[in-house]
Order: C-alpha cells, then structure tokens, then sequence
C-alpha cells in the first residue's frame, strides 16, 4: 500500500512541474495571458498618464489574445527587460519592437515575424546624413538592451562612435542638445518618437539592415509560437495589419513596403 502510495504522489508531482505532458507548459494551456509592450515608445508601445497602452504593437497584442482566445494583462517593458521577463516567467508573450536575431534565438523563442521594416536614422533638421556611410565619425545613440546602433558599428563597417543611453527620451535630448549626431533603430520607432517630440527633428530615410519584428515567447513553447503564427497570418489576411500600419504611422507609411503575410522564421 506505502508503494502504491508513493508512485501515486510521484505522479501526481509530475503533472504538476508540467512533465506528465511530454512537453514544457505552454501559452495555449492558459486561460489569462501576461503580455510584455513597450512603454516608452509613441505609436508603438506607449504608457499614458491613466496607465492604459496605446500603439501599434499594443494593438497587435490585442489582437493576437483574442485571436488565441485569451483574456490578456499588458504589462510594460523596456528594451533591457525584453528577455528577463520570458525566461522568469513575468510575461508569456513579448510584443515590444523585439528585432529577431541569431542571438536572442538563442534564448527565446520568436513567432512572426508580425513585421517587417527597415533601421533608419533620426537627426536634427539641419544635419546633412543621407545613408549609413554618413555617420562615420559621427556619434549615434545606443539604447540600453538595443542593439541598432552597434549594428551600424559591426555589420556596415561605419566607424561612429556609439554613445550609451538610458532610453530614448535620454537619446532625443542628447540628439537636441548635439551630444550625439543620430540615433538609429527601427523606422517606425523613430517615426513615433519625432511625431510625439515635435521639434523638427526628421529621419533620414536611409532604409537599411531590414527588421524582421517578433512575438517573443518562452524558449520551448512551440505549440504556442504556432498558434501566434496562425493568428499573424489572419492578421493580414483580413486587412488588420494594414488598417493598423495606418492608423498609427499614415497612408505615407504604408508606400514604403508590401503590405503581406511575413515569412516566418519557423517554431523551433
């Protein structure tokens, strides 16, 4: 009876640590979803003083829980905390302009991608940079977790300085003030950030180095990152992902690529 017994709460144990399945606990097998969003990003993932988010990739996080038909939270992140929070299990999703690449690959797992756009440049309305050759020389921000500026650095050969910022309303004072010449990253980011400061401040258009934009998810959850890909898909299938792109960067926005099913990178 005492060896009955045991193998019983053995089992019992199992099931509960997620091993009787045969695989890793998985998005799919909740029913209230964490999902990390930028706070810091106009248009794109921004905190409002009421505490509620708004932006396009907020959107697409809405859009993606109903679509997997789960009750979702929104919890706010940084670029520094993007992967922190998956691997310790504060979020289950991450939409927050998470750039796919070999080493974050590495340690989480990417769906999507949901995105596509390219790095460009943010510089002050009377500085004289066209394309990535121009920042030799020069100083560029560099964000705390990102990894855009040291791209500039690594893979186009340029030799700018890169200069180490806290965020981008640090970098976007440091642009004002000519701490720094540019900042890079993502275009839609930069589109956001000049929309909301106001100040004159322009991209360059260079249009380098595509992005291939995520939905980050714990490092072994392939059902789920399956799911997400099913739900992308629709999303542009059915005319959302274009309405969004509208919504948030303009009809302009929408000239600068095709509008189409993304292809994925593969849940594995």
């Amino acid at each position: 009876m005492k060896r009955v017994l045991a193998v019983v709460l053995v089992l019992a144990a199992m099931t509960v640590a997620g091993c009787g399945t045969g695989r890793p606990a998985s998005i799919m097998d909740k029913d209230t979803l964490v999902i990390g969003v930028r706070s810091d990003l106009p248009s794109v993932g921004f905190r409002k003083p009421d505490g509620t988010y708004e932006g396009f990739d907020v959107d697409v996080a809405r859009y993606l829980a109903a679509g997997l038909g789960k009750e979702f939270v929104l919890m706010g992140v940084l670029a520094a905390d993007r992967e922190k929070v998956l691997q310790d299990g504060r979020a289950d999703l991450v939409v927050a302009t998470f750039t796919i690449d070999q080493e974050r690959k590495r340690r989480v797992l990417f769906a999507g991608p949901y995105h596509i756009s390219y790095q460009d440049i943010l510089i002050r309305p009377d500085e004289r940079i066209s394309n990535v050759r121009d920042l030799a020389g020069r100083r560029i921000c560099e964000v705390q977790g990102a990894n855009a500026a040291q791209r500039v650095v690594e893979e186009r050969g340029v030799k700018a300085e890169v200069v180490p910022f806290a965020d981008y309303s640090a970098c976007l004072a440091a642009l004002k003030s000519k701490q720094v010449d540019a900042v890079t990253t993502n275009d839609v980011i930069l589109a956001g950030l000049a929309a909301r400061d106001g100040s004159g401040l322009r991209l360059a258009n260079a249009l380098f180095n595509e992005q291939r934009t995520g939905v980050g998810l714990a490092k072994d959850d392939v059902p789920g990152c399956e799911a997400v890909n099913r739900v992308i898909t629709r999303m542009y299938q059915d005319g959302t992902a274009r309405k969004l792109l509208r919504k948030w960067f303009g009809e302009q926005w929408l000239k600068r690529g095709i509008i189409a099913v993304p292809q994925f990178e593969g849940c594995s």
